[in-house]
């Protein structure tokens, strides 16, 4: 594909340019990076470790926890050495790459949560056949077409992106290389890419989300049957969890980017941004793992030696 870009670089403007916030926020994201690479790579190792974890939900745990790491690689450390050293400046082809990764994190994320929602269906709906349901081949077709989706998903939206002219500016109001200020620097026609990201935008994101809502009503209507009201109370509050979790990866999404670009507030849009690709990453591993006895029984005794 011929590149008809003007610009081989561009600058992002980051977070803040006020030079107090900079140190405090640089300690912070710094913060939250560390807990999201222990806890997500934390997870994983545990469960590949313990036998008792080698279940379909937990192997959906850990694809979702190497998303969520890798989710947070591509954003936050460009935006570290922002705030540390004011290293503002990425290439053309790194912006393209980060791009590429994030949109390829982000769509694998919604099929994973998708295919988590129909596992807990399958065992809190269908007990007694769970175990025929959830076969390892479906959970390896579940996980392998999470992954394809992303990578084929992203792929269409980079190739229509940066098949654009950027010959306005090479300034891009985020801290990372999103779809919206991208289409604002374009001087290109974008009517068609905005209506080929909303379609694809669309499919990945209500898709999921129809899967999602249909498993949890399921799981609502099962739950009022059972008699036992501690019973209740637990199944409540694990779907609870989940599906605050959900509401904030959705409602940022859909916010994000199935709106017009000249509905965007590049400022409001830094802010939204800030919870899906930084502060979700590290609250997963706290919601799907750390609240669960099983996983919370396997640490200690992987601490104690077992």
């Amino acid at each position: 594909m011929e590149n008809k870009s003007k610009v081989n670089e561009f600058i992002l403007l980051g977070i803040t340019d006020d030079p107090e916030l900079q140190v405090p926020l640089f300690i912070m994201f710094t913060f939250i990076y560390l807990i999201t690479l222990v806890g997500n790579l934390g997870i994983v190792a545990l469960i590949s470790w313990d036998s008792h974890l080698h279940t379909p939900m937990y192997f959906f745990l850990s694809n979702l926890s190497l998303v969520d790491f890798g989710y947070s690689s591509a954003v936050t450390p460009k935006v570290m050495a922002g705030l540390l050293r004011g290293d503002k400046i990425i290439s053309y082809n790194g912006c393209a790459t980060q791009l590429f990764f994030v949109g390829t994190f982000a769509t694998t994320e919604s099929f994973l949560l998708a295919s988590m929602a129909y596992d807990r269906h399958a065992a809190v709906c269908k007990p007694l056949h769970y175990t025929t349901t959830m076969t390892s081949t479906l959970c390896a077709i579940l996980a392998s077409g999470t992954h394809l989706c992303g990578f084929l998903t992203s792929s269409i939206v980079i190739g229509n992106i940066f098949s654009l002219s950027f010959c306005r500016s090479n300034i891009v109001h985020h801290f990372f290389c999103d779809i919206p200020p991208l289409l604002f620097l374009s001087c290109s026609d974008i009517h068609i890419i905005e209506l080929v990201i909303f379609i694809i935008g669309s499919i990945t994101v209500f898709f999921p989300f129809i899967v999602i809502f249909t498993s949890y009503f399921l799981i609502f209507i099962t739950i009022l049957k059972i008699h036992s009201a501690e019973g209740r109370q637990k199944a409540f509050s694990t779907c609870a969890s989940h599906l605050i979790a959900v509401s904030i990866f959705y409602g940022t999404i859909i916010f994000m980017y199935l709106q017009p670009s000249s509905s965007h507030s590049m400022d409001i849009d830094k802010t939204v941004s800030v919870f899906y690709t930084i502060v979700i990453p590290m609250l997963n591993p706290l919601i799907y793992s750390m609240r669960n006895k099983d996983v919370k029984n396997a640490f200690m005794k992987t601490v104690r030696g077992r």
